[in-house]
């Protein structure tokens, strides 16, 4: 561990002095390329300093020691250092964990009513209504993109974009099935009816991430269509892209605008294939690996809301939380944190450094 993070310190200064050089600079791309780089460095750069600062004054006191006059001192010293060493270990090995390049990007999330007819739908839209709350909540923002609203108000599919700082790393623990129990709206008789949604997170690519063959790309127009609004089914303003290589279908129609909703669908289109080919990796490395947190199957069923308990389960994890209003209100920083320390505890335990 300590080579690598000496090979890493000395990285950190070459990148010091290469983004300070005006050649570099001149050249803008290079320069903001090797500024990411050396931000990305900066926390476990400053943290292993951190630990040789600590470790040399427990040597020089453990040297102190031998001279009686300055045993009494110098054991103070020592002792002090030697306990924060171990803390200051293993919050090294939790930053040399290989970081997810997608975890700074944007997200495009898709939410889908499954099993459970209309209450399906009014469930998700209650998720909807919860990831929105808690963007509000980090300061970030939500658009939606494409919506198969009900007449009650749930929804068949809603595919939104959330915008922001470490949009991902956070919401990518939310992919999967969703789960809830309760007494549905549509229900006179009181029973306790189970309905699922499935929640998708994608990180949002750029342009030159994934490159698109123009050619390889059906577009298709058509009038909006859903529950409601003064826009809906005026102008041939909503785009189906079709991407016929893979078979990808993606809609987009909230926007008044026909390039709007084009813009909007290639950005869902780059992140499909993105992801397409992510899985593909990720299926590679689930396959030595015993448990997957982070990057659970969208198949799998993650998370329970019961409403008579008021109850939200994370299965993945087995943790509880009993304040059903407040997590439905956007409440969700405590099971995050708890994801993303299972998923770094995971990664620690397969040997991720």
């Amino acid at each position: 561990m300590f080579e690598k993070l000496e090979a890493i310190e000395k990285r950190y200064e070459e990148l010091t002095k290469e983004i300070s050089d005006p050649k570099v600079i001149a050249n803008q791309e290079e320069w903001q390329k090797l500024m990411k780089e050396h931000a990305s460095l900066e926390d476990i750069v400053l943290k292993f300093r951190e630990y040789k600062k600590v470790k040399n004054a427990m040597e020089e006191a453990e040297e102190l020691l031998k001279d009686p006059e300055m045993k009494e001192l110098a054991e103070d010293e020592y002792y002090s250092n030697k306990e924060k060493l171990p803390g200051l270990e293993e919050e090294l090995k939790m930053l040399l964990i290989p970081k997810d390049p997608d975890d700074d990007k944007n997200a495009i999330c898709e939410i889908r009513a499954g099993a459970g007819g209309e209450e399906a739908a009014l469930f998700a839209g209650t998720l909807y209504r919860m990831y929105s709350m808690y963007a509000e909540k980090k300061h970030w923002k939500v658009e939606v993109l494409n919506e198969n609203e009900t007449g009650l108000g749930g929804y068949k599919e809603i595919t939104f974009m959330v915008t922001g700082k470490g949009v991902y790393s956070r919401l990518k623990y939310e992919s999967g099935v969703h789960r809830v129990q309760r007494v549905p709206e549509t229900e006179s008789s009181g029973r306790i009816h189970t309905s699922t949604a499935t929640v998708a997170v994608l990180p949002v690519v750029e342009d030159v991430e994934i490159e698109i063959n123009p050619a390889d790309i059906k577009m298709e127009v058509f009038r909006s269509s859903g529950a409601g609004g003064q826009h809906i089914n005026k102008t041939s303003s909503a785009v189906r892209l079709i991407h016929e290589p893979t078979g990808i279908v993606v809609e987009c129609q909230t926007e008044r605008s026909q390039f709007q909703n084009r813009d909007n669908a290639m950005k869902m289109l780059r992140t499909k294939l993105y992801e397409m080919e992510k899985q593909k990796q990720d299926s590679e490395i689930a396959n030595s690996r015993r448990s997957q947190v982070g990057s659970g199957d969208r198949s799998e069923k993650i998370r329970t809301y019961n409403y008579p308990q008021g109850r939200i389960t994370d299965h993945r994890i087995g943790m509880s939380i009993y304040q059903m209003e407040n997590f439905l209100n956007g409440d969700l920083d405590e099971m995050i944190d708890n994801l993303i320390a299972a998923d770094r505890a995971e990664k620690l335990k397969d040997g991720e450094i």
